[in-house]
């Protein structure tokens, strides 16, 4: 049964990795600083650790997908991260694809009419 459970968790695993990045984009509409956004992800079901998210926001923010601000209002600064214009270019176009590919995997697995033992 562990070999099983190994599978699956290998999979999951990449999987999550695979779709963290469209989480956090999508999240980016309006700035959030790093601490706010691995909470509002939680929130809506997505564990990110924050060793994960910000080596992420880091990248995503070189290639241009994101642009910060730092608050120096309060105590303590933190910094803002914000989709740029071509973040939103980009999410928007990636959010189509994943929709598709929503689509897709669904009629694979069989899953909108129930699956069925023994078709391949």
């Amino acid at each position: 049964m562990s070999d099983i459970n190994e599978h699956i968790d290998k999979i999951m695993h990449e999987l999550r990795r695979g779709t963290i990045t469209i989480g956090v984009l999508s999240q980016l509409n309006d700035p959030q600083y790093g601490y706010s956004l691995v909470t509002e992800l939680k929130a809506k079901g997505i564990q990110v650790e924050p060793g994960t998210l910000y080596p992420l926001l880091r990248r995503l923010e070189k290639q241009g997908l994101l642009e910060s601000i730092w608050d120096t209002n309060e105590s303590r600064p933190r910094k803002y991260y914000v989709l740029s214009s071509l973040g939103k270019e980009v999410i928007e176009q990636v959010s189509k694809e994943w929709s598709q590919i929503v689509t897709n995997l669904n009629d694979l697995l069989n899953l909108e009419g129930g699956r069925q033992s023994g078709n391949n």
